[in-house]
């Protein structure tokens, strides 16, 4: 995201080696825009960091409750559930559209 930070900077820099100011309407409309620009740069780059900061958490949960289900399961219980669930057919009328869908994920393997 360190990319927009330098565009906005660019477009300041530019603004003001061009010596616009808002002295005039046009001018007062520029510097508004890239003061905006600017804002939401920042927002986009604080946002960014939360995500990643939540994605961080995300992982650390997905390790800890593997740990949980490794305890409970055990690694050959859980993989016999993952068996079982590939295995697992919705009905067995031909037109349903479960059928379909084992028919398109067949396909792409």
């Amino acid at each position: 995201m360190d990319y927009l930070l330098q565009k906005v900077a660019y477009l300041k820099g530019l603004v003001e080696g061009l010596g616009i100011d808002d002295s005039t309407r046009e001018g007062k409309v520029l510097v508004n825009i890239v003061d905006t620009l600017e804002a939401f740069a920042d927002v986009i780059n604080d946002v960014v960091e939360e995500q990643e900061d939540l994605e961080e958490y995300v992982n650390f949960i997905d390790e800890d409750l593997a740990d949980v289900e490794e305890d409970i399961y055990g690694d050959d219980e859980y993989d016999d559930f993952d068996d079982d669930f590939d295995d697992y057919d919705c009905c067995d009328d031909e037109d349903c559209c479960c059928h379909d869908y084992d028919d398109d994920f067949e396909d792409e393997e």
